[in-house]
């Protein structure tokens, strides 16, 4: 057990670290009652210790570990990144870099759409992971043993899993795939959340003008609402009683009570008010400023059959050079690529056009077909092509 909670122990570790080729990094952290992830536990790994460090230690600051994460010589490890990311991104404003993420390398090395860390630890590092404390209360103190020796697991193992991806993904020329995929992980527009930008979350089902307004309105309402309180979302207002007001908008507190799952008490309120004014400024909204919706998907007839043939291909590339079909295209992908050979979609540039994009587009030319030999899906050139 390494459980750190001094500044000093921490810029000791911190110092040891910055001259290493990588270290891997995970949390842990309680976000059901708060709108902010509270960040509860920080564990490191480096090549020969790994640390666990206390957050919520009395008077201790965490500059050196956000200066280490910063240190542009330094590859962080991480596993299924995002959430923890995002936890960094919110406390500095930074995004740790250079990154990798275990999740994505091994999507590119066959291990299926998500692979979990215990699957890769026990595969990649014969691990056995005991799961008994990952559910528990990570910011009660003090914390157990058992709790701090599970959590420091998930940045021993990672090391062996990094290593043999690396090892793999030099073998098939694949690293610049990954590193081609952590530029979406790596930009700080990916955790940089606009509450104006809150109502795409919502399930309107319609795109008109008037409706998107009032969405955008009140649902940056209660975003704004949750983070000033810093609860979740719904602890301000549940989606349905937002859908409900979007739909049927109150022009005042005695509009708003009556709506279910408000009541008097809350309309009358400053929270109440506020609502009422976010709604009124969706409805003196000009039609031509409105935000628009997602535009509704109509495939031309006939691309049916086409779009199915895609995703045969799709199916076949994927098993064939052990690479997620989810990484390398997704189903509206497939649709674009059916309307229109020069869709600007991710399948059709990089290393997916590669490996996919050029044989869908010959494959809709004609100049490839699909057929069978035994029970395997085969891609042929036409002879006569």
């Amino acid at each position: 057990m390494s459980l750190i909670t001094t500044t000093a122990a921490l810029a000791d570790f911190c110092n040891r670290q910055q001259n290493a080729a990588f270290i891997t990094v995970d949390t842990e952290f309680m976000r059901e009652r708060t709108f902010w992830p509270k960040l509860c536990l920080v564990q490191v790994g480096g090549a020969d210790e790994s640390v666990a460090i206390d957050p919520l230690a009395e008077g201790i600051d965490l500059a050196p570990l956000f200066d280490l994460l910063a240190n542009p010589n330094v590859l962080k490890v991480f596993h299924a990144a995002r959430q923890d990311v995002e936890i960094f991104y919110n406390l500095t404003g930074r995004v740790p870099a250079p990154m990798v993420d275990t999740q994505v390398a091994a999507m590119v090395c066959g291990y299926g759409e998500s692979a979990s860390y215990e699957t890769l630890a026990t595969s990649l590092a014969g691990a056995k992971i005991d799961k008994s404390s990952r559910f528990t209360d990570w910011a009660r103190r003090p914390l157990s043993d058992k709790q701090i020796d599970y959590a420091l697991g998930d940045v021993i193992h990672l090391r062996e899993v990094y290593r043999k991806l690396k090892t793999m993904l030099d073998k098939n020329a694949r690293t610049a795939w990954v590193a081609e995929e952590m530029a979406f992980l790596t930009a700080p527009s990916t955790y940089a959340a606009d509450p104006r930008d809150a109502w795409r979350r919502l399930k309107l089902r319609s795109d008109k003008p008037r409706l998107c307004a009032l969405a955008q309105e009140v649902a940056a309402w209660r975003d704004l609402e949750a983070q000033r309180l810093d609860v979740p979302r719904g602890r301000v207002m549940r989606d349905e009683a937002l859908l409900e007001i979007i739909h049927h908008p109150p022009q005042d507190a005695a509009e708003l009570a009556r709506i279910r799952g408000v009541g008097n008490g809350f309309a009358e309120s400053r929270g109440g008010r506020d609502l009422i004014d976010a709604v009124a400024r969706a409805l003196a909204l000009p039609v031509d400023q409105c935000p628009k919706g997602d535009e509704r998907r109509n495939l031309p007839g006939g691309l049916g059959p086409v779009v199915d043939l895609l995703k045969v291909l799709l199916k076949q590339v994927s098993e064939e050079h052990g690479v997620a079909a989810k990484l390398i295209a997704h189903t509206d992908d497939l649709e674009d690529i059916a309307a229109n050979d020069a869709a600007d979609v991710p399948a059709l540039h990089g290393w997916r056009r590669e490996l996919f994009g050029n044989l869908a587009l010959a494959l809709k030319r004609g100049e490839v077909v699909l057929g069978l030999k035994g029970r395997r899906v085969v891609v042929e050139k036409r002879a006569d092509a």
